[in-house]
């Protein structure tokens, strides 16, 4: 009881708001509001093979099958979500959006068949500067819902690249070619590897880690990203 009174006391002096609206947030709510988790602007492109976000690999590379999970819309609440995930270091945001992420492809069965989770990887110049790797976490989030592990540091980012914030799809695929690589190529043989990463805008850096992982390995590749931003 003491603890319940001296938390509630608490928050009216550092209430717990939600990441989105900046409400406060009420008894089991985290990270987001009810109101906002509701009203993510999800693709449901875990319903269909043929989304837009796997199109952008035909022709490129052979990726299984791809999906996000809502759209990066300008001037939305939730696109700040990420902003805050990657340069603010609040972490809880991966790992909680990651959670809602793995119940609607668990709940439809679209990870069915994989074996693994493998988030893209930071160069270790930006791992130590930011402190955490984003992905690793949106990772995490979904592995405790999908029952699956999730392998970091053995798809490695061997070159520091120049941000792709600013870049044409061009430019974003000429900053990230070749600069992935696999460690231990038998971790990955015959898997089916779910890639994850934050944001998908053009896909060029999945690509290269796509590329890097069926180049050195007999294995299946296939693509989850929170969000969805094409350019």
């Amino acid at each position: 009881m003491l603890y319940i009174l001296g938390k509630s006391f608490v928050g009216l002096f550092y209430p717990n708001l939600c990441e989105a609206c900046g409400n406060s947030l009420v008894g089991a709510e985290q990270v987001l509001c009810t109101a906002c988790r509701y009203n993510i602007p999800k693709t449901n492109y875990w319903e269909t093979d043929n989304n837009p976000v796997a199109q952008s690999f035909w022709g490129r590379v052979g990726v299984d099958k791809a999906c996000s999970y809502f759209f990066f819309n300008k001037g939305s609440n939730y696109r700040k979500l990420l902003h805050k995930l990657k340069y603010r270091g609040q972490k809880e945001i991966g790992f909680t959006l990651g959670r809602y992420f793995g119940q609607e492809l668990k709940n439809k069965s679209w990870c069915n068949g994989i074996d693994m989770l493998v988030p893209v990887p930071l160069h270790p110049k930006n791992l130590h500067k930011r402190g955490y790797n984003q992905s690793e976490c949106i990772a995490q989030g979904m592995a405790g819902v999908l029952e699956l592990a999730v392998i970091t540091g053995n798809l490695i980012k061997r070159t520091h690249t120049e941000s792709q914030t600013q870049k044409g799809r061009l430019e974003r695929w000429q900053n990230v070619s070749k600069v992935f690589a696999v460690i231990n190529p038998q971790i990955f043989e015959g898997k089916h590897i779910l890639l994850i990463d934050d944001t998908m805008t053009t896909g060029a850096t999945l690509e290269a880690c796509a590329q890097a992982l069926l180049s050195s390995c007999n294995c299946k590749v296939s693509v989850a990203t929170l969000a969805y931003a094409p350019l």
